[in-house]
């Protein structure tokens, strides 16, 4: 365990800029001690020249040195590197540059020289966890995104070699893996004749006979060990994901060997491999039931409702992490979609455009996957171009949600939800009733909720002056009638606050939409 933890830790390049070298000499005796791999520079320029060409994770940086001082040395390199961890040391605490300053340049935190490094070092762990929580959320966003582009290939209807040739080639890019199998039942043979039938690829990608020689009795005993109890089984060699049916009923595993994730953790990309499994089982599921001849249509209908949940789930994993970029905007997307449920119960929409609009509003920010997180989380004004960049946020969603087609109602909604009114929103101009009933619910409460939340550029907006708003942008950036219904629903904002906490929303809670 003890091994495991220093290679985990070693993983990450620490840089300390001090000009008295001994502080450098016994930073580096201490932070070698506990597992990390440490460098030194005397002088700042030569640090940032270095910077420019190496990877670091955390950089600790002395405040008061020539030529310059540590503000100016932070200017410089955030200006080519937003992502490095900097802890500010001082010896002087009247010395120490403001807070302003330290917000400004991006700067974690600092402390004060002194004989024993503890509060440093608590520092340096506390910042290798937020180091780490970013990389997390990066690479599961990567993963996520891989999946979804693979995800319209194999659910096409194709000859199941095909398919399963397609899950396997698409799982090695999220595991850097070479080698892996597939083992599937015949969900169309008699029941006493059923066969499995097997795809693989790499050192697999041979005939039955040959790979039956490859299974040795350890792996065989991990395949029926995850077929049996429905886990993933993991050992040294490799992991097998279970394949189930609508029905959760085993219909065969995927075998993936050496899983590797580098610095990435196991649990967070078992995860990954979890969700790509249950969409590689439900793309077999539709092929087999699509080949046989007296297929009945309550079993499709079946199927397809499993497609649209296993996908739904992978919306909304992609939904979780752009809530994770922001911690600001976190929450956003569920207050938007149950105001919006709100509104659409006092219009009086039917209960199938109610979960409509409860979708829409859940998935309507889902675009900013794509979008920088250096500018969703910038503190100042935008740039022009930067603006440019987050208004492409629902034309994305739409595309996201596009790729299958149990979406096909949610897609206008999300595209539209920035339009105005007058015409001058965004991306298509839309003005008046071109734009979607439920696209002009979402614009509203989307804008109060973004007014009545803080934002790390600015406060929260008070209540009466959110309301105000609303009504001034009434005929010009929002629908008259649905501002007006919504300020009635608000004369009642403590109730709706304190039933939304109740009823613990989420992309599973109907009881939104409950008469």
């Amino acid at each position: 365990m003890r091994k495991k933890q220093q290679k985990e830790v070693s993983e990450y390049r620490i840089i300390v800029v001090d000009d008295e070298i001994g502080i450098i000499e016994s930073l580096t005796v201490v932070l070698n001690r506990s597992g990390y791999e440490v460098v030194g520079e005397t002088n700042p320029l030569e640090a940032i020249e270095r910077i420019k060409k190496e990877h670091f994770d955390l950089l600790i940086l002395d405040y008061l040195m020539h030529p310059l001082h540590g503000d100016q040395v932070v200017e410089q390199i955030r200006k080519f590197n937003k992502d490095l961890y900097i802890l500010l040391l001082t010896g002087y605490r009247d010395l120490a540059p403001p807070l302003e300053t330290i917000k400004a340049l991006d700067i974690q935190g600092y402390c004060e020289k002194g004989d024993k490094f503890d509060q440093l070092i608590l520092l340096v762990e506390s910042g290798i966890k937020s180091i780490y929580m970013v990389k997390t959320i990066r690479k599961f966003q990567e993963g996520l995104n891989k999946i979804l582009q693979a995800v319209p290939k194999i659910y096409q209807l194709q000859p199941l070699g095909g398919i399963l040739e397609e899950i396997l080639s698409e799982i090695m890019p999220l595991v850097n893996s070479e080698n892996a199998f597939i083992l599937v039942d015949d969900l169309t043979g008699i029941e006493e004749e059923k066969k499995s039938i097997f795809k693989g690829i790499g050192k697999y990608r041979t005939d039955i006979e040959e790979f039956m020689v490859l299974l040795n009795p350890e792996l065989m005993e991990h395949i029926g060990n995850s077929r049996m109890k429905n886990v993933v089984a993991r050992s040294e060699e490799g992991v097998i994901l279970p394949l189930n049916n609508e029905l959760l009923q085993s219909i065969g595993v995927i075998y993936v060997e050496s899983v590797d994730y580098g610095t990435y953790q196991a649990d967070q990309g078992f995860k990954l491999l979890e969700i790509y499994a249950k969409q590689a089982a439900s793309s077999l599921s539709n092929a087999f039931l699509h080949s046989m001849v007296n297929t009945k249509n309550e079993e499709l209908n079946r199927t397809y409702e499993q497609l649209r949940v296993r996908y739904m789930d992978t919306i909304e994993a992609l939904r979780v992490v752009v809530d994770a970029k922001d911690i600001y905007t976190r929450g956003h997307s569920d207050r938007v979609s149950y105001y919006s449920v709100l509104i659409g119960k006092a219009m009086g929409l039917d209960r199938e455009d109610l979960e409509l609009l409860r979708i829409s509003g859940v998935f309507h920010d889902v675009g900013k996957i794509g979008t920088a997180d250096d500018i969703l989380s910038k503190s100042e004004r935008l740039s022009d171009e930067e603006y440019e960049e987050v208004k492409k946020h629902p034309l994305k969603g739409a595309q996201i949600l596009s790729a299958v087609s149990m979406f096909k109602s949610v897609v206008p909604i999300v595209q539209c939800h920035h339009e105005r009114i007058d015409g001058k929103g965004y991306p298509q101009g839309l003005s008046g009733t071109q734009i979607p009933l439920m696209s002009r619910i979402i614009s509203v409460v989307d804008a109060f909720d973004a007014m009545t939340s803080d934002r790390q550029y600015r406060s929260r907006m008070e209540f009466d002056r959110a309301k105000k708003q609303l009504v001034l942008g009434k005929g010009t950036q929002f629908d008259d009638a649905i501002v007006d219904v919504f300020i009635h629903l608000l004369d009642n904002y403590t109730e709706m606050l304190e039933e939304m906490n109740a009823t613990h929303i989420g992309t599973d809670s109907y009881l939104l939409i409950e008469d």
